[in-house]
């Protein structure tokens, strides 16, 4: 069945958020400019003019991974809710200081940087709660709505800020992006989100960032997409940084011009969003990665090896659309890849490389337009993202085979004790095998032991007896017992109850288990 891209907009708890999420991006942007505006009427050095971009990004390259941990741990619906406050409280500050003529610099980066704080705070749980919104079929097409939501913004914001500053000032923008926020509070605090099941109550947020960076390490398909995304994020980013240089240089363009050059891209991502459904139905997502990064390098080069304007344009429709492609296909991958648990602490570290790779590009590929010229800067990261993909599609595939990751509590009851904090946790399953069947089973418990450590395991091993050959052990260590009953209760998927499966019936008979807890000598008296 064909999944229309505007599908999600359907539904009523999806749409109000996307439409205030669109008002809310075009403030930020609208704000970027004002905020630069405004430091310079202040009298402020070249250095607290760079430190403006520092102020909305460094917070939220800090914060991004503690603050997915709190939308797993934490109602996401409040978490994004305090998000929103915090930037709301930074615009509106930003907002009332400008007006009076009472901002300073320093008051300017600290503002910015409490909103950078709300952002952060935000971006993990906005990505974990799309599912939520939207049906399994439809993620894709949510995911293509938020980037054109984002790259449409990105291209209206800066020349809406212009306009505004013209018309009223600096504090305009602030103003703008305060009442944007607003309406974002507005559409949460309507949402009647069900309450999270959470039977062995919340999690330390330290126990939390360690079992989500675990999780990462654990499940190679999710590694793949951030090793995609790292691949594309990296040499793709020098088109944001350096646009500005190519419309004032070689193109000679004005402002206005930049802004056409902008509106540009948006148009494509909008354009994106109609194709890349249809795409999809005629190929896998890897050939949508790869066909969408082979025009995204040639249509970046092109905007340097002309001079034309009006083909400059087209190659700026053709990123657009090409960005937003191969952004929504890893973003979608990465969203069914992960189980409601772990969602919004894993997806933390996607928008860690996604924010990381965008800034690091950025420095690199300028760094290169100023000592070798725009040409060679656009071009090498073309060529070498072209190449890139071409090895990634061989060697990191994306997943293009369904997993269900929907709940299910498949281990047998454990042992009942009165200390939940005690620990380490050694668990022994004793695995009774016949010779014909030893290296399927072996095979089989490879990605056993990956859920065991996706789940909570510290350490997991499969040996042999020497004895009994036909005998196989396996061991594995928790933190404490409450992390064991956390796998147990709260963190098993149809997916790992599958791979169990398939190793049981591998086995003469059911497996023998045991609990052991570490033994600590008695304090003396």
């Amino acid at each position: 069945m064909t999944v229309s891209a505007w599908a999600p907009l359907r539904r009523s708890a999806f749409r109000a958020l996307w439409l205030a999420q669109f008002a809310s991006n075009i403030g930020t942007w609208a704000q970027t400019v004002g905020a630069q505006w405004l430091m310079g009427d202040l009298g402020g050095t070249a250095l607290q003019v760079a430190l403006v971009q520092t102020a909305t990004t460094l917070p939220v390259f800090l914060l991004v991974v503690p603050s997915g941990a709190l939308g797993d741990i934490l109602d996401r619906r409040r978490v994004l809710m305090s998000g929103q406050a915090l930037m709301l409280a930074g615009a509106g500050g930003l907002m009332l200081l400008a007006g009076a003529g009472k901002a300073t610099p320093v008051s300017l980066l600290g503002l910015l940087a409490l909103m950078a704080i709300g952002q952060a705070l935000s971006m993990p749980s906005f990505q974990a709660i799309q599912p939520e919104l939207v049906s399994r079929e439809e993620i894709p097409q949510a995911a293509l709505l938020n980037g054109v939501n984002m790259n449409v913004g990105r291209a209206i914001g800066p020349a809406l800020g212009g306009l505004l500053i013209a018309l009223a000032g600096p504090e305009a923008t602030f103003a703008f992006n305060t009442v944007s926020f607003l309406g974002v509070l507005i559409v949460l605090g309507r949402w009647r989100r069900p309450s999270d099941n959470r039977p062995l109550g919340t999690e330390h947020i330290t126990t939390a960032m360690r079992t989500g960076a675990r999780y990462v390490a654990s499940s190679p398909l999710f590694r793949r997409v951030l090793a995609r995304l790292s691949l594309f994020i990296v040499f793709g980013s020098g088109l944001w940084a350096l646009l500005p240089a190519i419309a004032r240089g070689p193109l000679k363009l004005d402002a206005s011009g930049y802004g056409v050059l902008l509106g540009s891209v948006g148009a494509g991502a909008i354009g994106g969003a109609f194709v890349v459904p249809k795409l999809l139905q005629r190929m896998t997502k890897n050939r949508m990665v790869l066909f969408a990064t082979f025009v995204y390098a040639g249509a970046t080069s092109t905007a340097v090896l002309t001079e034309s304007v009006a083909l400059v344009i087209v190659a700026m429709l053709l990123t657009g659309a090409c960005w937003i492609a191969t952004l929504s296909t890893f973003n979608a991958t990465a969203q069914v890849l992960l189980p409601a648990w772990t969602r919004a602490r894993a997806l933390a570290y996607y928008q860690l490389i996604l924010m990381g790779g965008q800034a690091l590009g950025a420095v690199v590929w300028g760094a290169i337009a100023d000592g070798y010229g725009l040409r060679t800067a656009m071009i090498v990261p073309a060529a070498a993202m072209a190449v890139g993909v071409l090895a990634a599609t061989k060697w990191l595939p994306l997943n293009d085979r369904p997993l269900d990751v929907s709940p299910a509590t498949y281990w047998e009851e454990p042992p009942e004790i009165d200390d939940t904090d005690a620990g380490p946790v050694l668990v022994t399953v004793e695995w009774p095998v016949a010779k014909e069947n030893e290296d399927a089973f072996i095979e089989a418990m490879q990605r056993v032991g990956r859920a065991r450590r996706r789940t909570g395991a510290t350490m997991w091993g499969l040996f042999r007896d020497t004895e009994t050959p036909e005998t196989f052990l396996e061991t594995f260590t928790v933190a404490t017992w409450q992390e064991h009953l956390r796998q147990h209760v709260e963190r098993g998927t149809v997916v790992d109850q599958q791979n169990q499966e398939t190793a049981r019936a591998l086995a003469k008979e059911s497996p023998h288990v045991r609990h052991l807890l570490f033994a600590e000598p008695e304090k003396p008296a």
